[in-house]
């Protein structure tokens, strides 16, 4: 986090610098400042070294949660206009590999803003989130496609 600190710290800088306090301003100054603090990375401590290689997990992984909010929208709009509606509801027990309450908090909300699914319970264990699915045709089919996209980038960027 102090890779972040310095960030922003010397936007703020850039910003005096540039007499200019606007949104836009901030923004290519964060960016600038980034690339000069990702050239100077070797002084910082290894664990600063996260920031960095999270600035680049971060864009990919909301482009994934767009990408799998886009797709349920479809599914779930094909199946309400459809004439059979072709859904099959179910509720799901579904095998947890995240541990700490940051993981399980964030692959519940991001279940439950997908379309088609929701998010009810955590077992006591925290080992077993329940899930009510819209298309639950073969439960371990959605256990695998749940796992393989977003609880895998979740724990990519968690961890």
């Amino acid at each position: 986090m102090r890779a972040f600190v310095h960030n922003v710290v010397l936007t703020i800088f850039w910003m005096a610098v540039t007499e200019a306090f606007t949104l836009g301003n901030f923004l290519i100054g964060f960016a600038l400042c980034f690339l000069i603090l990702l050239l100077a990375r070797p002084l910082f401590d290894p664990q600063s070294q996260r920031y960095f290689i999270l600035a680049w997990k971060l864009p990919r992984f909301a482009g994934l949660m767009l990408w799998e909010i886009v797709l349920s929208s479809i599914r779930v709009a094909q199946a309400v206009l459809s004439p059979d509606m072709k859904i099959k509801p179910g509720i799901i027990a579904y095998p947890l590999q995240a541990k700490s309450d940051l993981e399980i908090t964030l692959l519940a909300n991001l279940i439950t803003l997908t379309p088609g699914t929701l998010s009810l319970d955590v077992s006591s264990d925290r080992k077993v989130l329940y899930v009510h699915g819209m298309f639950v045709d073969d439960p371990q089919k959605v256990i695998e496609s749940t796992h393989e996209s977003l609880e895998k980038a979740v724990l990519e960027v968690t961890r």
